[in-house]
């Protein structure tokens, strides 16, 4: 799913909860679902590819864009104000 396909989805979920069509849990839902499709099917420019935390910890599940493995785990520890050497996960293209 490219960035178009993926506003124009949220778009129409927007639209689907302002015309009383969806209750905002199906609304987040739907937001949710449209930016996990985006971002494991993410096709970035040059080198970029998104990455996801597997194991234990506050990483799992994580999942961010990056030109590496290494720098997904700089990300990842960014994100969680850790030192990127404590992060206890695997990090792997998704």
């Amino acid at each position: 799913m490219d960035r178009i396909s993926a506003l124009r989805n949220v778009e129409e979920a927007l639209s689907d909860f302002e015309s009383g069509d969806a209750d905002l849990a199906a609304t987040e839902q739907r937001v949710l679902t449209v930016l996990r499709t985006y971002a494991t099917d993410f096709d970035g420019e040059d080198k970029l590819r998104a990455y996801q935390a597997t194991g234990e910890g506050r990483a799992h599940g994580l999942v961010v864009v990056a030109e590496s493995e290494a720098e997904a785990r700089e990300r990842i520890a960014d994100l969680l104000d850790e030192d990127p050497a404590s992060i206890v996960a695997d990090i792997a293209p998704v």
